[in-house]
């Protein structure tokens, strides 16, 4: 793998460590750039820096103890692809639910492109539903039973 390549790769990993687990929003700054956009925001949410960081607030206020476990991270030109498992405490509003104290994880997959050592776009997939159900706001699916999402 190339320099450009590592580089790029520990770009998305401080993120999703020293800002997504660790709270370290000065660094977030840094990390993505000014014309950020993101083509998968959360309901409710912008495509821009500023909706990003909303939405790391949110989470981190939803789940003080957040934690990520990066599982593996794949990159195909200047697009470092991560999937991950987050990990934490439900302590604070999770969209629109209020705390639970349930030990919850889910898995998340994430693409960002890196350029010039800055996040300039996002695309991603969060398993959400199955925080739903850790908190039982949604009935666990039983064995055999078939899924209608």
């Amino acid at each position: 793998m190339n320099e450009i390549s590592e580089a790029a790769k520990l770009v998305v990993r401080r993120n999703t460590e020293e800002v997504q687990g660790g709270g370290d929003f000065d660094l977030f700054d840094e990390l993505f750039s000014d014309d950020f956009y993101d083509h998968t925001p959360q309901p409710g949410g912008t495509r821009d820096k500023a909706g990003v960081l909303v939405l790391y607030k949110r989470l981190r206020e939803a789940f003080p103890d957040f934690k990520p476990e990066i599982q593996w991270q794949k990159v195909d030109g200047d697009i470092v692809t991560t999937f991950k498992t987050y990990h934490g405490t439900h302590q604070g509003n999770f969209l629109g639910h209020a705390e639970t104290g349930t030990r919850v994880s889910f898995e998340t997959v994430d693409a960002m492109r890196v350029v010039d050592g800055k996040i300039t776009e996002h695309w991603g997939v969060a398993n959400l539903y199955s925080v739903l159900q850790q908190i039982g706001v949604i009935a666990p699916l039983t064995a055999g039973e078939p899924s209608h999402v």
